[in-house]
């Protein structure tokens, strides 16, 4: 059964008083190594010293953030991207601190985004920070994404006076999590975040004031270092090492880059205080809500200043489950334990009903309850065609979409109750191709009574027609058996096991957590493409010139069974 939160201390919380804020610009942090850090400090003018929020990042302390203006926190003048704001975190008593990242922003140096180097840098800024005579000696550090993944790096130091930290969407394997999903590498959105903000630096404000701001061969280094290795392990979480009180914030909707470090975090930190969240919505609506914040509150006013809000009294788990094409928020549930304990797994097998693939909007075979007797073989289309053809020489071969649907698809029968499936998932396949490697992109969709695909909020608040996705690259399939769980696998990504032509060869394949309760009447249906799929973009992928002309195929059945084990969830007893 779900738990309940505890009700005692939920009004005990830091409480806003009239303040004036204390702003200071350019700030310099002075590092271990001579380099100056600059950041904005935004404090109360109170008596008292005061605990700080920490913000590192390269998005420039300086850049003013213009939200929409459905977002629960009112546009000012000192927002900024993905992190706290001061107008409503000083009033109660804490002080906001922003810090250009070496080589952004304001702050001289060698730029190198995501690194063993930052993390260094976070823990010297932290520790100046704790000592200046305003603040209490205690910091914590909240915001999304990149100002959430910073925070790994940090932990994983364990700087002194770092007392707590908030990872609000935040990937935390820099391989897994972002660069390389299942060892296919993940060109579209890193791509062009490396060159967005590139421009910010050299065609922005900042060339002005520091002009070889964001100088770095990221991207280069990225490919470079195709296989998992220590490059990757440095800017990592490493979770043996993160021991500071960890609340580890996910999104459903962040499949693609951020959901799976959260999930990671909370599973293997080895933190002795952790707790869990998983929300819906955009990437930043639920930050600044006023019941995301609530949240943010509660746990910093605990480890930041002794109150007892009593959330640590609550469950450690609370997830937001999904029902199904709602554009606002579901309702919470709060659990003990993640993956849940009274979780059904349950196999769905492939079961082919054509031979090849069927027109745009058919689908292969059915998810069945029990596997096909004989082995059966279903062939397609490794190649995705473009106005270009098939040209390993055209951008429009590698980076564009393809004409048509591509790759097989199977779907059950329609539910014959409301069917909840929350955790994590493991498509377990057989496949072989033509060529020398083959790529396997899944994706799980909720189709309605009315044949139509069933939208969730995505991460920038558009409809995505997706529960989630997983992927591999089949000579990534080898699996780490110390690390690897039955309904988690955990690929090692340290070597290519090249395919033979035509080839049987079994791929576990790590689909990203979900929720989702499958309405009655709904069906599943799993794509299974050599291609990015429906609700891809902008979390795309390249794909490679082993694709040009090959053929791959998916093997059910007999000896080579494929299946997706899914996490359903017992629907509650009656009393």
């Amino acid at each position: 059964m779900a738990a309940k939160p505890s009700r005692r201390g939920l009004k005990r919380v830091s409480q806003p008083r009239k303040c004036k804020l204390i702003i200071e610009k350019d700030v310099q942090i002075p590092l271990r190594d001579g380099t100056i850090l600059y950041a904005d400090v935004f404090r109360p003018n109170f008596r008292e010293k005061v605990p700080v929020i920490l913000n590192t990042g390269p998005y420039q302390k300086d850049k003013l953030w213009l939200p929409p203006k459905d977002l629960e926190e009112d546009a000012n003048p000192y927002m900024n991207w993905e992190t706290v704001n001061p107008e409503w975190w000083c009033p109660r008593g804490y002080a906001c601190v922003r810090v250009d990242v070496r080589g952004a922003g304001k702050s001289p140096g060698k730029s190198d985004p995501s690194s063993y180097q930052e993390g260094l840098d976070a823990y010297d800024a932290i520790e100046w920070i704790a000592k200046r005579d305003w603040c209490s000696g205690k910091v914590g550090m909240l915001g999304i994404s990149y100002h959430a993944s910073s925070q790994w790096r940090a932990a994983n130091l364990q700087p002194p006076s770092l007392k707590a930290i908030m990872p609000w969407e935040g990937r935390a394997d820099q391989y897994r999590d972002q660069a390389y999903h299942g060892g296919i590498f993940a060109l579209g959105f890193i791509g062009n975040w490396w060159l967005t903000h590139t421009a910010h630096h050299l065609l922005g404000k900042p060339r002005s004031y520091n002009p070889d701001a964001f100088h770095n061969d990221m991207m280069w280094q990225f490919m470079r270092n195709d296989l998992d290795s220590e490059y990757w392990r440095l800017s990592s979480a490493r979770w043996e090492q993160i021991k500071v009180p960890l609340y580890s914030v996910g999104n459903w909707g962040g499949f693609s880059m951020h959901l799976r470090g959260n999930t990671e975090g909370f599973m293997n930190a080895a933190s002795k205080h952790k707790k869990l969240r998983i929300h819906t919505g955009s990437h930043f609506h639920p930050f600044h809500a006023e019941e995301g914040r609530m949240d943010q509150l509660r746990w910093f006013d605990y480890w930041l200043k002794d109150i007892d809000t009593g959330i640590m009294k609550d469950p450690p788990v609370k997830l937001e489950i999904r029902t199904g094409g709602s554009k606002k928020p579901y309702a919470f549930r709060f659990e003990n334990e993640w993956p849940l304990k009274r979780t059904k797994w349950t196999r769905l097998y492939l079961k082919p009903e054509r031979s090849k693939p069927g027109g745009p909007d058919e689908v292969e075979g059915e998810l069945a309850k029990s596997a096909p007797r004989n082995s059966t073989k279903l062939s397609y289309s490794a190649s995705g065609v473009t106005t270009a053809g098939v040209a390993g020489g055209s951008s429009l071969s590698t980076t564009h979409g393809n004409t048509g649907r591509t790759g097989v698809s199977f779907v059950t029968p329609p539910m014959a109750e409301d069917t909840e499936v929350t955790g994590p998932l493991v498509l377990n396949l057989w496949v072989s191709s033509t060529s020398e490697d083959m790529d396997i992109f899944v994706t799980l969709r909720n189709i309605g009574p009315d044949g139509k695909d069933v939208p969730e909020v995505g991460q920038h608040s558009q409809p995505i027609p997706c529960v989630t996705k997983g992927w591999l690259r089949a000579s990534h399939r080898k699996l780490d058996p110390k690390k690897s769980l039955p309904y988690r696998p955990y690929h090692a990504h340290d070597e290519r096991q090249w395919l033979k032509r035509n080839e049987v060869v079994e791929c576990k394949i790590e689909v990203w957590p979900t929720s989702m309760v499958f309405k009655k009447g709904h069906q599943l249906r799993v794509d299974i493409q050599p291609r990015d799929g429906q609700g891809s973009a902008p979390y795309t992928h390249y794909h490679a010139d082993y694709n040009a002309g090959a053929t791959n195929s998916v093997h059910a059945g007999g000896k080579t069974a494929s299946y997706l084990l899914l996490p359903v969830i017992p629907a509650k007893r009656q009393r």
